[in-house]
């Protein structure tokens, strides 16, 4: 598919949808980089996305964040023809802003209090304007790790992380989600974050497959690892209705070069997505006084949870 044809089908599923009243390829590959993209909806929700980075790629000179990258091509063995062949990587995660100073993610990408100290969270991670690759952002745009709330990872069932940044985050809003168990099968999905730790895409043209299993929903998503922590929106309200955390296998060999596994859309296993529905129960324990998942006190969550009541649905 031509990549106008890909914008064009982006825009009018979100323009259908209308948010205010709307790993690896399924089908054909949906993702775009954020100057392909003028919907201010979709740009709105990519502005509140977040890459991680490991803290000794980054490199604070000044006003700039000098931001450690490599070749997509050369550091993945690539195949001219793959996507996105010339762009760099960098992020090993994503993850998004869901309150003031709190970051959501996968929880195998912050497995540990140290591990969230080592991390850096990076908005602005992107390719703006044709052709120009992310060396750096600036120094405002780098936020730390205070505190690893509560995580939980289940090889088959819910994966999920709970970051408060050193910090307050200015200039990014909060983004809108959903912790009720509603997601259907043929919902409609779109997922922005840093496959294969590339720059920020936004990836539509997805479904529900399978809402049934507990803890997480099996969906057609164009995502690779680095997805990982990436929010999942709904189509329609533009809610962000899951976390990416795992997928199909992102490539197979051709000539002594890789590309992206190609699958139909209701072919190969489908990428996994943690319902938000999973992280209400460490919520309710702690407003029980009862000890959460994997945190050692309940007062932060509960803290938490008294921050973000008043966006609960």
């Amino acid at each position: 598919m031509k990549k106008t044809a890909l914008i064009t089908a982006m825009l009018a599923l979100c323009a259908g949808a209308a948010f205010a009243d709307g790993k690896v390829i399924y089908g054909s590959d949906d993702r775009l980089d954020i100057y392909q993209v003028s919907d201010a909806r979709l740009l709105k929700l990519a502005d509140s996305t977040v890459g991680l980075f490991n803290s000794y790629d980054i490199t604070v000179a000044g006003s700039k964040a000098k931001l450690a990258t490599e070749s997509y091509a050369e550091g993945y063995g690539l195949c001219k023809e793959e996507p996105f062949y010339d762009q760099v990587t960098g992020a090993f995660c994503s993850g998004s802003l869901v309150a003031p100073d709190i970051i959501m993610t996968a929880g195998h990408c912050v497995k540990s209090e140290d591990a969230c100290k080592d991390t850096k969270f990076v908005f602005g991670f992107a390719v703006k304007t044709k052709g120009v690759m992310p060396s750096e952002v600036p120094a405002s745009e780098v936020y730390g790790c205070s505190q690893l709330i509560g995580r939980e990872q289940v090889g088959t069932g819910a994966d999920w992380a709970l970051i408060r940044l050193d910090r307050k985050v200015a200039g990014h809003a909060p983004l809108k989600y959903n912790t009720a168990d509603t997601v259907k099968n043929g919902d409609p999905l779109i997922v922005i974050g840093h496959p294969a730790g590339l720059p920020t895409k936004i990836a539509g043209g997805a479904t529900v497959r399978d809402a049934s299993p507990k803890g997480y929903y099996v969906a057609n998503l164009d995502t690779y690892g680095g997805n990982s922590g990436s929010a999942v929106f709904n189509g329609r309200t533009g809610v962000i209705e899951g976390i990416l955390v795992r997928g199909e296998n992102d490539y197979v060999y051709k000539d002594g070069c890789r590309v992206s596994n190609v699958c139909a859309s209701d072919a190969c296993r489908g990428e996994d997505v943690t319902k938000l529905s999973a992280i209400t129960s460490p919520f309710s324990k702690a407003a029980r006084g009862e000890a959460p998942v994997s945190v050692a006190k309940a007062a932060p969550v509960f803290e938490l949870l008294k921050t973000l009541a008043p966006d609960l649905n």
